[in-house]
């Protein structure tokens, strides 16, 4: 199952959601080289998270492979500012695409919730607790974690708070049919937390590369939380359906919201 779409109105132009989508895309471009191998390899080793290099719970010159012959040294400084770099880094086009339309569906209706500033602190604060949580299920990890995924997990955690009952298109793919269908964001994102435990689970203990699931958990809770100081209740009310006071689908007559 994939999103394409929600059934909740755009109240104000989310310049934020622009602006972070467009940084993404132009670090793959410039600091990535678009997926080269050499330029793909730097980017992880001196931007990604490495929490063996963070903590200091390994000693500095590890070596570790990336890619095709390219290897990893680790260095004696904790690198902290890669909790930040590191959300603005993608491990491959597939990566990219994939986050950055997951922010594309669910970033707009929470920046509206609480205004472009806020929102930018907001998805700051969400990344960084995924990297958190990420270091902390692996603290002598020496595998790079690199992705939007943790900061946008933070918007999910609020849009689901924030919008429950909202319609989201889901893309099925049963073999070869194909066909759409819309539920709840309530259950849908619920479903997305409820896989992201579960792998978590089952990725403990594992040794080697894969998917940050701690770091989308660690995300979307903290998104939970943090959506209760950061939304402004007046912008809110602006939002026809917040809450769960949404009682039935759209109308032709949605996109009539008053947009300011």
């Amino acid at each position: 199952m994939f999103p394409i779409r929600d059934d909740n109105p755009q109240v104000f132009t989310p310049l934020v959601t622009y602006g972070l989508i467009c940084i993404n895309v132009i670090v793959w471009v410039v600091v990535q080289g678009i997926g080269a191998d050499s330029s793909l390899a730097a980017s992880i080793c001196t931007l990604g998270l490495i929490p063996g290099e963070l903590l200091q719970t390994l000693p500095a010159g590890t070596r570790f492979q990336v890619g095709p012959g390219a290897l990893c040294l680790l260095g004696d400084a904790a690198a902290w500012h890669t909790t930040v770099t590191s959300m603005f880094l993608h491990g491959g086009w597939l990566h990219l695409i994939g986050n950055m339309w997951f922010l594309w569906i669910f970033g707009g209706n929470v920046e509206d919730s609480m205004g472009p500033g806020r929102f930018v602190i907001f998805y700051l604060l969400c990344g960084l607790a995924a990297a958190f949580a990420q270091v902390v299920s692996n603290p002598t990890s020496a595998i790079p974690m690199v992705g939007a995924s943790g900061a946008i997990g933070g918007v999910m955690g609020a849009y689901i708070l924030l919008y429950p009952r909202v319609r989201v298109h889901m893309l099925v793919f049963f073999g070869f049919f194909v066909t759409t269908f819309a539920v709840p964001a309530v259950f849908v994102l619920g479903y997305w937390l409820l896989i992201q435990v579960f792998s978590g689970v089952g990725s403990l203990g594992a040794q080697g590369g894969g998917v940050a699931f701690w770091a989308h958990v660690g995300g979307f809770m903290a998104g939970a939380v943090l959506i209760l100081f950061f939304r402004d209740k007046a912008l809110l009310a602006l939002h026809p359906y917040h809450g769960w006071q949404k009682q039935h689908g759209p109308t032709k007559n949605w996109h009539r919201v008053r947009r300011r």
